[in-house]
């Protein structure tokens, strides 16, 4: 369920609110242990997910970075390159 939250830190370009707000969904749906919560929870969980994703853009706003900005298409890149590597995965197909 969580494999979709990435580092989102120094990155080039940085990262979008879409972005965080999509880890800051994933997060909360792991803790709540559930994809979808009822309608009882919705409020809740709705205003837990726009807190995390408020308190994360703070962080990501007051990081500092010693080292230079990663490129978004090198990193991804090389994650592909680890899988394929590890096979785990069966390589895709070009179409």
């Amino acid at each position: 369920m969580c494999r979709n939250i990435h580092t989102l830190h120094n990155f080039e370009p940085a990262a979008t609110s879409d972005e965080v707000h999509a880890a800051a969904l994933q997060y909360v749906r792991k803790i709540a242990g559930t994809t979808k919560p009822s309608k009882a929870n919705q409020a809740a969980f709705d205003r837990a997910v726009a807190d995390i994703a408020h308190a994360t853009e703070h962080l990501l706003h007051d990081l500092v970075a010693v080292a230079p900005p990663k490129n978004r298409e090198e990193e991804a890149a090389k994650a592909r390159a680890r899988v394929e590597k590890s096979g785990r995965y069966a390589p895709r197909i070009a179409s």
